[in-house]
């Protein structure tokens, strides 16, 4: 122990100390909490526009003249432009002033955010996307900053608590939000809806905030090798995850190439980050035991997380032809007990191990997925209820206590790292989460096609009857061609393997997820409690 903290040590005084956010002296309590609730109310939005989107894809698709493969563009741009931006933003953050560029990017969200709903074609949606999700991605890093600098370490759980809001609750709620809206407004309202609490967001973070001097001469000291390479290499490996399945991964050129340039790009950048002076990332952190396996647990949840969301409304789409509003009361109820027990995590903290809440956590969230496992063509909303319930209480029990102990010992030199770090492998956790099961499922789905074909032969007696009692009842509904009442029966019999190859494959896929969640819940055992850390923490 003694050893690791003269490594942690030696580490932050290598580097040059970076200059907090906010002095926690300078703000009154009311301020100080302005400024946690207005960045939290960020990054809750920022989050929320990944799938209040995918939820109304498809009316948009329609709506601007895509195609169902282009289309996927509109998702893709928001979420590369935000995994490149979430590295940055500590470091810009110090050039341009927390209260600069915390107030230009939330103004840039809200005005691109309107001007996505005025897009006319596929190329201006694209582009205007890039930028939202340029601007949007600045408040995820930049909230959880704010709280595990700006709040005392006993209050930090709290800060931590509505972090959580923005991590756990907005992707379980957001097709709810957008399907309603679809359904009753115009997909126009997804984008509509960030005014009135990006208006409330703007106006505690413009009161709450000290205005802070920009340090331009930071920009001719940065380390641009690094964020050049991490730049190319980030949105490389974040196309290659999206578009991947969709091109038949590397039997595609395309992806071969954005595969290649991800690999040098992003092993060029940890050799610079690791060996230059002034890193824009602190790499270090990761061998501090805490951070390193909630760093490793927070990416397999971001695979959970992600993934479920991604999931669950292709399973109910597709197997039960559900629409977006149908989908958005489904998983409402993976988010509505998360309002209710997020704030009462905090308590929980302080009466319990937070060990042995992360543990809980994972182990409910897994058990949800487990439950999944043995689907029929019965199984819709009211079958999903208690899984989904389930999972709602294990994310609320996860994010919080993670949060806290990864960062505990964390000094404030080293937030800016800390939170790019955390929350940039919890967004990639979900990027490689979703491209895995869309080839996961996919393959599963051939897979118990195949079995279940074969198992079907016309030289079975049970075919045979199943053929000729079909072809009658095509016969006596209005089919009168023999030959065509016979083809209709052995094309509804195909349709039915199909269905049941798909159902075995969702339910493979719930089985992967619960699996992962195993694995972090593994990760999890082996960190240590924040009490037996050696050093004090960000204050």
């Amino acid at each position: 122990m003694a050893t690791l903290q003269i490594a942690a040590n030696s580490n932050a005084l290598a580097r040059p100390a970076a200059p907090a956010p906010v002095a926690p002296a300078a703000l009154s309590p009311l301020r100080m909490w302005a400024a946690v609730v207005g960045s939290t109310l960020g990054a809750f939005m920022a989050v929320l526009n990944i799938q209040i989107v995918n939820a109304s894809l498809a009316d948009i698709q329609g709506a601007i003249g895509a195609g169902t493969d282009d289309g996927g563009w509109i998702s893709t741009s928001y979420l590369i432009a935000e995994i490149v931006v979430i590295p940055l933003s500590a470091w810009l953050a110090r050039v341009f002033s927390v209260r600069n560029y915390l107030l230009a990017n939330a103004i840039l969200f809200l005005v691109f955010s309107v001007a996505c709903a005025f897009a006319a074609n596929l190329q201006q949606m694209i582009i205007l996307r890039a930028i939202q999700g340029f601007s949007g991605g600045v408040l995820i890093p930049m909230a959880f900053t704010i709280i595990i600098t700006l709040l005392p370490k006993a209050k930090q759980p709290i800060g931590l608590a509505l972090f959580a809001l923005s991590a756990t609750f907005a992707p379980a709620i957001g097709p709810t939000i957008g399907g309603y809206l679809t359904e009753n407004w115009g997909w126009e309202y997804i984008f509509y809806v960030n005014l009135v609490p990006g208006a409330l967001m703007v106006g505690m973070l413009w009161a709450s905030l000290d205005r802070g001097p920009m340090n331009l001469k930071l920009l001719a000291r940065g380390d641009w090798p690094g964020i050049v390479t991490m730049a190319i290499g980030l949105a490389a490996l974040q196309t290659v995850l999206e578009e991947g399945n969709k091109d038949d991964w590397f039997g595609s050129d395309f992806i071969v190439r954005l595969s290649v340039t991800a690999a040098i790009s992003l092993t060029l950048f940890l050799i610079i980050e690791l060996k230059t002076a002034h890193p824009l990332l602190n790499l270090r952190l990761l061998v501090r035991r805490n951070f390193g396996f909630g760093i490793v647990a927070n990416f397999l949840l971001g695979i959970a997380l992600y993934g479920s969301v991604f999931v669950l409304p292709i399973y109910l789409t597709r197997i039960q032809g559900y629409n977006s509003e149908q989908i958005g009361m489904v998983l409402a109820w993976t988010g509505i007990p998360q309002l209710l027990l997020i704030p009462l995590v905090p308590r929980l903290m302080k009466r319990f191990d937070v060990r042995l809440l992360i543990i809980i956590g994972f182990a409910l969230f897994a058990a949800s997925n487990f439950m999944n496992v043995h689907m029929t063509g019965d199984y819709a909303s009211d079958q999903l209820f208690w899984p989904n319930i389930v999972r709602a209480i294990g994310q609320a029990l996860v994010f919080t206590p993670l949060s806290a102990i990864a960062t505990a010992g964390i000094e404030q030199e080293n937030a800016g790292s800390a939170s790019a770090l955390f929350n940039m492998m919890r967004n990639l956790g979900g990027a490689v989460g979703i491209a895995s099961l869309q080839t996961f499922l996919s393959k599963r789905e051939q897979f118990h096609s195949n079995i279940l074909t074969n198992s079907v032969s016309v030289f079975e007696e049970a075919t045979r009857d199943r053929i000729a009692r079909l072809t009658g009842y095509f016969t006596s509904h209005g089919v009168s061609d023999q030959a065509l009442a016979s083809h209709k029966a052995v094309v509804a019999i195909a349709l039915k393997i199909r269905k049941q190859a798909n159902i075995m494959a969702f339910s493979d896929t719930f089985f992967l997820l619960g699996v992962a969640l195993v694995v972090a819940l593994l990760a999890s055992l082996l960190l240590r409690k924040p009490g037996q850390l050696s050093g004090g923490g960000a204050h």
